[in-house]
């Protein structure tokens, strides 16, 4: 069980301690925090609180009960009740959330990616949209569970197209659980490109965090994905083809009797956007369209597409006799890596071996982490344990070990696991 996202409102009693208290985690969840507060608000008013707050203590010291003053003065709410919830305990809830006779029907619970019960409760700025984003309104979720009479929604329920968002463009720090119902007309808005990219990512990272809490079937975050078909955000999409990726991963390991289904569903999702972007790039295009294609085609070689994986050694095959061929630029570089090392195996390593070539050859240490990244994800698991073996050599830096370790194959992952617990001492050693 996982409690990272802790309290960041502590004492100090020295200075020494102060350096102590600040890294990743308490910043990360502090502007995650100020955001959805200033959201709630509205930016006007949190400006002016913010201002008031400054101006009135400029010359003096001030205690974070001073800042929640300023902030309830100027906005008429509880902020520092609403507060001390998100700054004295540990993580963030999920609020479960269902729909019935115009009443929505709240419950809120820790969230852990352990799946376990957490006892934390939260003051939660709730803020939805129904059917449109011009329909929205927020209030505070005060209770482990309560009924909210919210005007406007019984008449949005009788819509055909009708849905409902909680957390509107994820400015809020909690996760949403919705019922089927509420799911599936999410899904459809999705579909449709309805929702913003900010809730359409959202609705997808909430889903997969759930699933892989076991607090939501898998089959729910599948049929999830298939409605990012039309999907044309870069961001969202490189979340849903790494999301389908590590569902890949999880079932090589959990239901392996199911992997050939599950890789036939994610190769007819993700095959169309690679049909689209293709290998090259086109006249004008930006930079997120050349993310797009190496983030595809890369999928899609991890995935053993055929197709994309013949295309890769029909270029890679050029690359190795002219380097400066535009067949293989960088950004389509690692997928043909990966799809090469697709091929190999113990009786034909020839795919390897002109890997290692490139990697000895290259000064560009950009080109060797693509190498590295790609070493390992070979379905043979002697051709992994060989790469795994490489790392212990003078030739790769111990800063970049970690990029074989995560290039290995869904296949390979006991091979890798066994490898590591007999070598981990060696990795450990120049930081012990």
């Amino acid at each position: 069980m996982w409690l990272i996202i802790y309290h960041f409102q502590v004492d100090v009693n020295h200075v020494d301690e102060i350096d102590e208290i600040f890294d990743a985690i308490s910043y990360r969840k502090g502007a995650a925090v100020i955001r959805m507060l200033q959201s709630y608000l509205g930016a006007e008013i949190f400006q002016k609180s913010l201002a008031a707050y400054i101006k009135r203590f400029a010359y003096s010291n001030a205690k974070t009960e001073d800042l929640w003053a300023a902030l309830e003065e100027g906005s008429g709410e509880p902020l520092k009740t609403l507060m001390h919830s998100w700054t004295k305990q540990q993580g963030y809830p999920v609020v479960s959330v269902k729909l019935k006779d115009g009443k929505l029907e709240l419950e809120q619970t820790q969230f852990l990616s352990s799946g376990s019960e957490g006892v934390g409760q939260w003051v939660v700025p709730i803020t939805l949209c129904c059917c449109s984003y011009s329909v929205q309104q927020k209030f505070l979720f005060r209770g482990k569970q309560e009924d909210f009479n919210l005007s406007g929604l019984v008449e949005c329920q009788k819509k055909d197209d009708f849905w409902i968002k909680l957390n509107v463009d994820q400015t809020g720090f909690y996760r949403v659980s919705y019922d089927e119902e509420l799911a599936s007309r999410l899904r459809h808005a999705v579909e449709t490109n309805i929702l913003s990219a900010a809730d359409r990512y959202g609705v997808l990272d909430d889903t997969y965090a759930l699933c892989m809490a076991g607090k939501q079937k898998l089959v729910t975050l599948l049929h999830l994905i298939a409605a990012y078909k039309n999907e044309t955000e870069y961001t969202v999409l490189a979340h849903a083809i790494n999301t389908s990726l590590s569902i890949y991963e999880m079932m090589a390991v959990a239901a392996p009797e199911e992997l050939v289904n599950m890789k036939k569903f994610l190769i007819d999702f993700l095959e169309p956007f690679a049909q689209r972007v293709g290998w090259d790039a086109k006249s004008g295009e930006g930079h997120l369209n050349a993310l797009l294609r190496g983030t595809l085609l890369s999928a899609l070689a991890e995935l053993g597409h055929q197709s994309t994986i013949d295309e890769a050694v029909r270029r890679f095959n050029v690359f190795l006799e002219d380097r400066e061929t535009p067949l293989l630029p960088p950004d389509v570089r690692k997928a043909a890596y990966v799809a090469l090392m697709q091929t190999v195996n113990k009786s034909n390593k020839s795919g390897y071996e002109s890997l290692l070539k490139i990697y000895r050859e290259t000064d560009l240490s950009q080109e060797k982490v693509r190498v590295l990244g790609s070493l390992a994800s070979s379905p043979d698991p002697d051709v992994v344990r060989e790469a795994l073996n490489f790392l212990l050599s003078s030739e790769v830096r111990n800063q970049d070990c970690i990029f074989v370790l995560r290039g290995v194959t869904a296949a390979a992952h006991e091979v890798a696991w066994t490898w590591l617990k007999v070598f981990i001492a060696i990795f450990a050693s120049p930081w012990l």
